[in-house]
């Protein structure tokens, strides 16, 4: 009989909850994201919308998935990284479902999830992975037990960048998808800082010199599509790298960013250039949402993982090369 993994997610602006079975069946996976009207993310606010929302959206889950309580057989959360207040109340919310429930409780570590959704739903065995998100930027392999990260942002994240220079240009939050509507238009390209430092990379010396851009009168879609063609450009680079040093044979693009179509067409390029196959996570399991959780939670439990609630502690700087991947070979 198969098991079911209610999922909590909640590292930054969002929370979700999803509900998966050990089969890879996805039967519920709701959540709600905070825009905030100024500014970035402030973590006590978002930690705020958490706990206002939370429950609900847990609910919203549980009717979606057609179950009752009683129906669940494991509680997994996101531990991190991310911000500490929204860990700690996504946390207390697993923690209080397993007590209540008593129901092993599972820690999943985000980066990793978004790697494990991905290979669920592209069946690969074993991608080179390019992660990028808000608050991620990494270009990831599996080797000797562990996702061993290969290249990073030395900086900022690429959604980061993307969510700043939206607000310099006016733009809501999320500014991504606003940029990539922009950078349709840009016609002329204006050169900016390329800066790959071996396999890592560093997006802020982009950043700034974008503004200026604005500052100098160049047209808002020329400014968009100036900084993906060079963005993009980077991350292609040290995923090539990473390609060629491994050997293998699936790329894999996951995490909010991955629905930028031309970064999808670029590393379809990189994936068809070294004979690999290539997949990008599809939109409702690309951002930060409970399925993922959940499916990570069945994968640790199954390889003999759960923690006990009294060392469920969260940890905001948990990277992803950090985790024994027991579930692995």
């Amino acid at each position: 009989m198969a098991l079911v993994c209610l999922g909590l997610e909640g590292t930054a602006h969002s929370f979700g909850a999803g509900i998966v079975t050990s089969k890879g069946k996805v039967l519920a996976n709701e959540w709600d994201m905070l825009k905030p009207s100024q500014g970035g993310i402030h973590p006590r606010e978002a930690s705020r919308h958490h706990s206002d929302l939370g429950p609900g959206i847990i609910c919203r889950a549980m009717e979606t998935a057609g179950m009752g309580y009683k129906d669940i057989n494991l509680i997994a959360f996101s531990r991190g990284p991310g911000l500490g207040p929204c860990l700690r109340t996504t946390a207390t919310m697993a923690r209080t479902l397993a007590l209540k429930l008593d129901i092993p409780l599972i820690d999943v570590n985000h980066c990793v999830a978004h790697i494990e959704i991905g290979s669920l739903e592209s069946r690969f065995e074993d991608p080179v992975t390019v992660y990028v998100s808000g608050g991620n930027t990494q270009v990831i392999a599996f080797a000797g037990g562990r996702f061993r990260t290969f290249g990073e942002t030395l900086d900022i994240a690429i959604g980061n960048m993307l969510d700043v220079l939206g607000r310099y240009l006016g733009m809501e939050f999320p500014a991504g998808p606003l940029i990539e509507k922009e950078a349709r238009a840009g016609r002329d390209f204006h050169s900016l800082p390329y800066s790959v430092k071996g396999m890592d990379i560093s997006y802020s010396g982009m950043l700034t010199a974008a503004k200026k851009l604005v500052s100098d009168g160049v047209p808002i879609p020329d400014i968009c599509y100036s900084v993906q063609e060079t963005a993009f450009g980077m991350l292609a680079e040290i995923a090539e790298r990473a390609l060629a040093h491994t050997k293998k044979d699936e790329l894999l693009l996951t995490g909010g960013v991955a629905r930028n179509d031309r970064l999808t067409e670029i590393l379809t390029g990189v994936s068809e250039r070294h004979g690999a196959r290539f997949h990008r996570v599809s939109p409702s399991l690309a951002g930060d949402q409970g399925a993922m959780i959940a499916w990570n939670g069945i994968l640790q439990y199954e390889s003999g993982h759960e923690i006990e609630v009294e060392s469920s502690y969260v940890l905001p700087k948990w990277r992803t090369d950090e985790q024994d991947i027991l579930w692995r070979h």
